[in-house]
């Protein structure tokens, strides 16, 4: 059986020892990360969540000490007791915090016995993450993991402070709520008490935070766990945490400028990085036209260079036929890039084309003898020489041409913008370039379902000037929304929203719901606008995001604590799974699948 604590008092962390406390009687207390029996003397490394120090046996100053050291294996749980002492002249470790001292051990207690683990507890572990995560409680005990959740820690006690200090309250809002289907899938609850009913885990506390506005509270956040039954991608999970925010009295400027300083203190205290305020801003259109990306990475080049004008009378029918269809014809510049990439290369970028839905991709080589395309041919020299003068083309460079529907160009050129970029190492990775995103279509066109549905989420406001278009091109309606995007990724997403009631039912119409599908869904929110709503607008933060992106961690799930893979269940508890008959029938419940 393992010791106890009985009579024993742990006096420091593992790191908390230096060369000041040599001659001092200390307790520690932790996991053993190494054992060395070099005859007459045993040296320990012992690790907490604070690191390591060594700990010597020896055998003729302490028999018994020597005896219970002799017995260690990795990742015994112990306690040892003992003085400390500077290490003898040459056997210093300038790596470690503890590399000057050591502790004698007079007593050793284990704790708890270990078997040999799946996988060693030591940073930079190449190891399979399936293993990593089926085996969590040990990966976690990995310091570059505990560096991530110190991290983690770290960054939402900045934001909670930072908040508090500018007058917002955190309020917790439900878990257990009223499913309202618009946009991703909702995890569901079945209700015991109420036979046949269910309750919705909240996507994120939308409407809760908007009747905190109408209740007054006038400035709210919360640091809250948020759920979506979505497909998942590297940068998603099932449950999710979200820095949730949201204003009253307010106007797009006030929520980006709040959110600056936030950005920049939370940047400033953790990398000792001076971010420069105001951020850059850009519209969504000018964002797809430049980047084909509603979340550019702007630290690189390469923007997309319309061509359409260039090439609609030209002998390539691809570009013509493109272009009468109310399409448009993009290219990129990759400055030297016709050095850099083989033909079977080229034919790589083709097929990345292709895999965001562009039918293919032409391309120009331009070399100091001349041009080199299987296109060159249908275009008279004073064609070709404009779309070389408009995409600022010179010897060495590979052109791209991309011709489709304007959304799939965009999507194709943006993402083969990425590939190139990270291919050619045109990346500076220690760098940090915010943008806000601005002016989002307020609607798109859902043609499975034959209506428009809202990009944002129905309470989004639209701007004052195309509030007329409503009723004529709904299509063209820009919404007071705007997203924080940081190296291409989105950081947070946000609004001003609807207080009106009239233009909120409105709205519900325009996204086909009659007035009854209207109240049955959001009845309890439309009511409560009938009594004074303030003008008001707020953000959410993807919190497990920005600390994946601070960290610098390889995964996202590298920054939470249990995270779920590919196919949303966990590997350690192996959720989800069956439950027993009788708690079905307790809820009502009989499956058929």
């Amino acid at each position: 059986m393992g010791e106890t604590l009985a009579g024993l008092k742990r006096t420091h962390s593992c790191t908390d020892i230096s060369v000041s406390n040599v001659g001092e009687q200390v307790t520690i207390m932790g996991w053993v990360q190494k054992q060395r029996n070099l005859g007459g003397m045993i040296f320990v490394d012992v690790r907490d969540r604070s690191g390591i120090v060594q700990v010597v046996a020896n055998q003729e100053e302490n028999a018994e000490a020597f005896r219970k050291a002799a017995a260690l294996r990795s990742e015994y749980v112990i306690a040892v007791k003992g003085k400390v002492q500077k290490r003898a002249p040459g056997m210093e470790n300038a790596k470690m915090k503890t590399g000057e001292i050591e502790i004698a051990a007079e007593e050793i207690r284990i704790f708890s016995k270990a078997e040999t683990p799946p996988i060693y507890i030591e940073e930079n572990l190449d190891a399979n993450e399936a293993i990593r995560l089926k085996y969590r409680y040990l990966d976690l005990r990995r310091p570059d993991m505990q560096k991530n959740f110190i991290l983690r820690h770290k960054i939402a006690k900045i934001v909670r402070d930072f908040f508090d200090a500018n007058g917002f309250l955190e309020v917790e809002t439900p878990m257990l709520i009223k499913s309202t289907p618009e946009g991703a899938r909702d995890y569901l609850v079945p209700s015991r008490v109420h036979p046949g009913k269910f309750y919705a885990l909240p996507q994120s506390p939308q409407i809760y935070k908007q009747l905190l506005m109408v209740s007054g509270f006038e400035k709210y956040f919360q640091i809250v766990r948020c759920f979506r039954d979505e497909d998942l991608r590297a940068d998603r999970q099932p449950e999710f945490t979200q820095i949730d925010v949201e204003m009253s009295f307010v106007n797009v400027d006030d929520v980006i400028a709040i959110n600056e300083r936030l950005l920049a203190k939370i940047f400033k205290e953790i990398l000792g990085l001076e971010v420069k305020t105001p951020f850059k801003r850009m519209t969504y259109r000018e964002a797809m036209e430049r980047y084909g990306s509603d979340k550019p990475d702007l630290r690189f080049g390469m923007e997309l260079v319309n061509v359409s004008d260039l090439v609609a009378t030209c002998g390539f029918k691809v570009f013509t036929s493109t272009i009468e269809n109310e399409g448009s014809v993009r290219a990129i510049n990759v400055k030297k890039g016709s050095e850099k990439f083989s033909r079977r290369e080229i034919d790589g970028l083709v097929e990345i084309a292709k895999k965001f839905g562009a039918k293919g991709m032409a391309w120009i080589q331009v070399e100091e003898s001349g041009i080199k395309s299987s296109i060159a041919k249908f275009f008279s020299e004073d064609e070709m020489k404009a779309i070389l003068e408009r995409v600022e083309a010179e010897p060495g460079d590979l052109i791209c041409f991309v011709a489709d529907k304007n959304e799939v160009v965009f999507d194709a050129l943006g993402h083969l913008r990425l590939e190139i970029a990270q291919k050619l190492d045109l990346i500076d990775k220690s760098e940090f370039k915010f943008l806000w995103v601005t002016e989002f279509p307020l609607l798109e066109y859902d043609e499975e379902e034959k209506r428009f549905v809202a990009v944002h989420h129905p309470f989004t406001s639209p701007m004052d000037e195309d509030i007329e278009l409503l009723d004529t091109h709904p299509e063209k309606v820009r919404a007071k929304a705007y997203d924080i995007v940081l190296n291409g990724i989105e950081l947070g997403g946000g609004s001003i929203r609807i207080h009106d009631q009239e233009l909120q039912s409105k709205m519900f119409g325009i996204l086909g719901f009659t007035k009854e599908q209207a109240e049955e869904r959001f009845g309890f929110l439309l009511e409560a606008f009938k009594y004074g709503t303030p003008p008001h607008g707020g953000i959410a933060y993807g919190f497990d995001r920005m600390v994946w992106l601070i960290a610098g961690a390889n995964s996202m799930r590298d920054v939470i604590a249990f995270p779920k893979v590919q196919n949303a269940s966990d590997l350690m508890s192996e959720a989800p799974n069956i439950v027993d008959e009788k708690q079905l029938k307790e809820l009502y419940i009989k499956l058929d699948i």
